[in-house]
């Protein structure tokens, strides 16, 4: 195949992920950057005009269930990070090497390494040849290891191999089988509950152990007040963690869940007002480093059950651009900490060279129209389930056009 012509984008409001918007032009060579700000275009090059919408990175989803690429893509995400929990688990070289060449060319998928064979929590896998295949991180997936002596062995493995850690922070013991947090609404429904504190105990033994080991900790969901002050106490001493939130648990609180709306069966279960604004405290104070979509497509065969059967997971991919960017008309945050959130941190965490236009990186690159309304519908979602808990909502924002490596994704 030809090599593409280089690619210049003008017009635009370039959100570079080191500043607040700004105009000027970005030009790629292959697959990387190679200018940014006042540049010109040359002779032969393929050029697109932003018309004045905001140009950013390519948002980095991290820690996806399921590759859906046409939801990812209608989201404006160019690659994510693919939890451990497949059918079979991502627990052996051979198949983190087949995820990690799944979406090629137009979507990059990175793969998440078991943290244990079969996801058990015993035995611990071949972790430095699943990074040599591609995998990017280590995790328990939906599960946490309630061994502390395994974990501790994991995150020393992890530590030396320089992979982070992603946990689920919910102490088993405590949650159990549990399906909602406890309080009002789960009394008045009489679902089987777990208390809050059962959140704020795994992040507490978790990042324990991440300090014993030096290993780097990334909390996948952090959604209770009592949790994101350990972390916030655990940063402010240099602890090597961060953490992530999903737009449902800074959108939602457990009211969600009335009428038994399995759509808002998730986990964790959603929690209550006032966890939920301590999640819009801390996205504003930089508490928390990541907003993800936890993008878990299912079907009715799923979801069609009754609230304590019905498998928990949304599809979010879709959502998880306008729904944050609702956060910066809201004042919580700004443009630049929204791009740190969806693109430069998870970049990071990870170490891929993306998340920023900057020259060297790869040109992974989205035309945002931030302002352009639009309705949430299941029914005709690109994903391969709609089952969204913001269905039917309004909102605005979408990507108008989507670059990976230089390449125009065309859907």
């Amino acid at each position: 195949m030809r090599p593409l012509p280089p690619l210049t984008i003008t017009g635009g409001r370039l959100l570079t992920g080191s500043g607040e918007p700004c105009s000027g032009t970005i030009r790629c060579e292959g697959d990387r950057i190679v200018a940014v700000g006042d540049v010109t275009a040359q002779d032969g090059d393929r050029t697109y005009d932003a018309k004045g919408k905001l140009v950013m990175p390519g948002l980095i989803d991290l820690g996806v269930f399921e590759i859906d690429k046409p939801a990812f893509h209608f989201g404006g995400v160019t690659r994510a990070a693919l939890m451990p929990d497949q059918n079979p688990p991502l627990d052996y070289p051979a198949r983190v090497r087949f995820a990690a060449s799944y979406g090629k060319p137009d979507f990059w998928v990175h793969p998440i390494a078991a943290a244990t064979k079969g996801m058990e929590g015993n035995e611990l896998p071949e972790l430095g040849m699943m990074q040599q295949a591609g995998a990017r991180a280590v995790s328990s997936g939906r599960k946490w290891i309630g061994d502390s002596g395994v974990m501790l062995r994991v995150l020393q493995y992890a530590a030396m191999l320089g992979l982070p850690f992603i946990a689920h922070a919910e102490d088993a013991g405590l949650a159990g089988d549990a399906v909602a947090t406890d309080g009002e609404i789960a009394t008045r429904l009489g679902l089987s509950s777990a208390p809050a504190e059962a959140e704020a105990l795994a992040v507490t033994r978790d990042i324990a152990l991440a300090e014993i080991a030096g290993a780097h900790l990334h909390i996948r969901q952090v959604t209770t007040a009592g949790a994101l002050d350990i972390v916030r106490a655990a940063k402010d001493r240099g602890a090597r963690v961060t953490c992530g939130v999903t737009p449902a648990h800074f959108m939602l609180s457990d009211i969600a869940v009335n009428g038994f709306l399995t759509f808002a069966r998730l986990s964790p279960p959603l929690r209550a007002e006032s966890d939920r604004q301590a999640v819009l405290a801390a996205l504003s104070d930089g508490t928390i480093d990541v907003i993800a979509s936890g993008h878990d497509p299912r079907g009715p065969e799923d979801k069609r059950l009754p609230f304590a059967d019905a498998a928990p997971g949304m599809a979010g991919a879709e959502t998880l651009l306008p729904l944050t960017l609702g956060l910066v008309r809201d004042g919580v945050i700004d443009l630049p900490r929204a791009c740190e959130l969806l693109c430069a941190n998870p970049a990071a965490i990870l170490g891929v060279p993306a998340g920023k236009l900057e020259a060297g990186l790869e040109a992974d690159i989205a035309i945002v129209d931030a302002d352009k309304p639009w309705i949430v519908s299941s029914d005709r979602m690109a994903a391969q389930a709609g089952n969204t808990p913001f269905d039917k909502q309004p909102v605005q924002g979408r990507a108008i056009a989507l670059f990976k490596g230089g390449m125009e994704i065309e859907d």
